[in-house]
């Protein structure tokens, strides 16, 4: 065996360790990239770590796989980025694909059974409002970003469909556009050289399966379709799919109850891994209906949608990105957009407590989860457990 093969080998093992040990959302998982693949590995140095994770944040889809598979990209090129990209994402889909039959077994066999999550559905909520919190103090920081984010807040709430999501990120990416002048200009030639073939290929994807799902009608080429359009327009986390998949899966289509998605969110957040495999949990349970085979294909099919979006889109920027970088009404435009997803997330908050009952023991779920989150050291599998055992506990005394 080569050192260059020895060298892939070490790097598909040490993805498949973060993909059942990275538990905590993506700061903890840059702090374990940092410290397994370039300190202990060396990979690649330190800041290209940094410059390839700040590329990942301002494209749409998730960040945490993007940067895995911009690693392996820069490691071995596109076969060894789309091998890692499987071995991070299969532990994550399997488990969550896994708490899709529990959840519709127990649904199916034993009425009332998902009691066992009274704490854990307000808790989901919390956790939402926690990620806002982050989420806001990092993206917005000047008024008109405030302005922006509050509008999208306001038109997510009211106009709560998948068609409007677009729209609004397109309006906020040109607003903070026109101020491209605030930022300093870069020195360095400007002039790109674009290589179109990864950008041909996401968009070719999008547009067949648009088309296919609408003259076929075929459920699984629809939701392949539903989840691409959702991973191709995702800026911001895993925290800002939440809007799109409830809005478009519960309010719109009616895949599944208000209190199964929440459920789901918060089982997620117990997961290593990527976030986004609360995807495969909805996808899983948006085929049901069809059966064992149902739940595995919707889960599996899931995953392929929402993960494949922005692996494409990472592999085409990756190429120009040192010299896109220095356009200013680029980086002026990542504000607007940064900003409406946040409105985003705040209007998920609320559209998620809706349907419970505002009554004083969610409440106190609600805050207590925010307060865990934000002023003690618990990780939040350790607070999902908590959660479910206090629901179990609960349901055996009462």
């Amino acid at each position: 065996m080569t050192v260059k093969k020895v060298r892939y080998y070490l790097y598909l093992k040490d993805v498949l360790l973060l993909s059942v040990t990275a538990f905590g959302g993506p700061q903890a998982f840059l702090a374990m990239v940092l410290e397994l693949m370039v300190r202990k590995r060396g990979y690649i140095s330190e800041q290209e770590l940094w410059e390839l994770n700040a590329l990942c944040q301002i494209l749409p889809g998730p960040t945490s796989t993007q940067t895995i598979s911009a690693i392996g990209y820069r490691i071995g090129g596109p076969n060894l980025a789309y091998l890692s990209l499987f071995l991070w994402i299969l532990p994550a889909t399997i488990l969550m694909i896994a708490a899709a039959f529990l959840i519709d077994f127990l649904q199916e066999n034993t009425p009332g059974a998902l009691n066992f999550a009274k704490f854990i559905q307000p808790m989901a909520i919390g956790f939402i409002i926690y990620a806002a919190q982050k989420t806001i103090f990092k993206m917005v920081k000047t008024t008109e970003a405030t302005v922006l984010m509050m509008l999208a807040a306001f038109v997510s709430f009211f106009y709560n469909s998948p068609y409007v999501f677009p729209i609004l990120l397109l309006a906020g990416g040109l607003v903070t556009s026109m101020n491209y002048r605030n930022h300093p200009k870069e020195k360095g030639d400007k002039k790109l050289k674009i290589a179109w073939a990864n950008f041909y290929l996401w968009a070719g994807i999008l547009i067949l399966a648009a088309v296919l799902g609408a003259i076929t009608k075929n459920q699984s080429v629809l939701l392949f379709e539903n989840f691409y359009r959702n991973g191709s327009l995702i800026f911001g986390g895993g925290q800002v799919l939440v809007p799109y998949l409830f809005t478009e899966f519960v309010e719109f289509k009616e895949f599944l109850t208000s209190q199964e998605f929440l459920t789901g969110y918060a089982i997620s957040q117990g997961m290593p891994g990527p976030t986004f495999s609360i995807s495969s949990y909805v996808g899983a349970l948006s085929m049901r209906e069809y059966g064992v085979m149902g739940l595995l294909t919707g889960g599996f099919i899931a995953a392929a949608g929402i993960f494949l979006p922005g692996t494409f889109l990472i592999f085409f920027v990756i190429r120009f990105w040192d010299q896109l970088k220095k356009y200013r009404p680029v980086r002026a435009a990542l504000e607007g957009v940064n900003a409406v997803s946040c409105g985003m997330l705040i209007a998920a908050a609320y559209l998620l407590f809706e349907p419970l009952d505002a009554n004083l023991f969610n409440v106190l779920a609600i805050l207590g989860t925010y307060l865990l989150l934000n002023f003690t050291k618990l990780s939040s599998p350790l607070i999902i457990i908590i959660g479910v055992v206090a629901g179990i506990g609960y349901n055996l005394i009462f």
